[in-house]
């Protein structure tokens, strides 16, 4: 590996963060393509939003509950084994939706079912993934494993699935699954051969350190609003994507269609990730970071205004720089954050942050329950309306994040 890269990307120095690092792509990528075979098959079975909507909800109300505990077991417990434990367990469940759906067995609830088991399992996954970092690696390469760990989710957002969509195409649903659960007995494969620190141990009881972390939160301005604001962003404006089969259907691109706009999507995520390079150290920091949320807002609006036109190639541009902006709020509020925890809470506080991504789910029974009684385009501007306006809030009402200085803020860290 060059000199250049170990010297932007110092994590990589490290064998065992290197190994995991490679394996995160296998399980990610697979994560990918259950959220695209799971809205597709969905779709095929019932054609109805509000469907769509529901799937949203099983991928994301378990989740949501088990977040909690899970920041704690990842304070508390061997990291490696959790992850042993929860990648066969994902393996195991969809190799089962691959069965059910190959042999033309599948119903909806069955979907539904493996969603949500899926979801519950991720609940204790989640917070393991965002604090296992400094059991693999010395502090000095920290934040070069958050942008690593970053770029995971956006390139195979970008190349994923715009395979599925053709694996779908030219054989079915079912093959996604299976491929699927390659990607994550692949993780498990690493994990259990994967030498890791030991979690340090601790007097509190699971309840003392659930609550120490919430008390962390709520007594932080800036941890309580950019997670609200993460929370919020991620409910009413990213949630479009849970329903994006039904832009695909309007826009009369079928499968194939559909699979290009989440990849359109993931272009513009790692357009993002690049752009932001190193941006911690901004000045105006605050400024860019709710700036970017605006721009997304914006972009998800127009996105389905040209949807309900037909227009697709406007739409795959369009939603390139709704994800580009939003991979630029994300990122940078991610960073701030990640410099601001204490290391003795950052699996509790950054299990937390991951809620916003069942939230992602959880927003596709909103904008679903919407489309059914107006229509999809009509349901993702009211959504992005109520996100502009907490924005706007946060801009006037808390002028403390929008003057955030990034030169300023990783200073006072280290």
């Amino acid at each position: 590996m060059s000199n250049s890269i170990l010297q932007r990307y110092p994590a990589l120095g490290f064998p065992r963060y290197r190994r995991y690092w490679l394996a995160s792509f296998a399980s990610v990528g697979a994560t990918q393509l259950i959220t695209l075979g799971q809205g597709w098959l969905i779709f095929e079975l019932s054609g109805s939003a509000l469907t769509l909507g529901f799937l949203g909800a099983a991928a994301a109300l378990p989740n949501i509950m088990m977040t909690l505990i899970g920041g704690v077991v990842a304070d508390r417990f061997d990291k490696r084994r959790i992850m042993m434990f929860t990648s066969l367990a994902i393996t195991a469940l969809l190799l089962l939706l691959a069965g059910l759906d190959y042999t033309g067995l599948v119903a909806v609830w069955h979907v539904l079912a493996v969603a949500g088991c899926i979801s519950l399992i991720n609940g204790l996954d989640w917070p393991v993934r965002v604090s296992i970092y400094t059991s693999l690696i010395d502090r000095s390469a920290f934040l070069s494993a958050v942008a690593l760990n970053s770029f995971i989710w956006q390139a195979t957002r970008m190349a994923i699935p715009a395979f599925g969509g053709l694996i779908i195409a030219l054989w079915d649903t079912a093959a996604v699954f299976a491929i699927g659960a390659a990607g994550f007995f692949a993780m498990f494969v690493v994990m259990a051969t994967l030498e890791v620190a030991p979690t340090a141990t601790t007097e509190h009881s699971p309840w003392q350190q659930l609550t120490e972390g919430m008390r962390f939160i709520l007594h932080s301005e800036l941890f309580k609003w950019l997670l609200a604001l993460t929370f919020v962003g991620m409910f009413f404006s990213a949630s479009y994507i849970q329903v994006m089969p039904i832009f695909a259907d309007l826009m009369n691109v079928g499968e194939t269609g559909y699979g290009y706009l989440l990849s359109a999507g993931g272009i513009g995520s790692v357009l993002g990730t690049l752009l932001v390079g190193g941006i911690n150290k901004y000045r105006r920091l605050g400024t860019l970071m709710l700036g970017s949320a605006v721009a997304t807002a914006i972009a998800v609006i127009a996105f389905a205004m040209t949807a309900d036109a037909g227009l697709f190639v406007a739409g795959l541009s369009i939603t390139l720089i709704a994800s580009l902006m939003s991979s630029v709020f994300m990122i940078t509020s991610m960073t701030v954050l990640q410099l601001a925890v204490p290391d003795a809470l950052r699996g509790r506080v950054m299990g937390i942050h991951t809620i916003g991504y069942s939230l992602m789910s959880l927003g596709g029974l909103f904008i679903g329950a919407l489309a059914e009684v107006l229509d999809a385009g009509m349901a993702v501007l009211l959504g992005n309306l109520i996100y502009l306006s907490f924005i706007i809030l946060i801009w006037f009402r808390r002028p403390n994040i929008r003057r955030l200085d990034g030169q300023a803020l990783e200073t006072r860290v280290e």
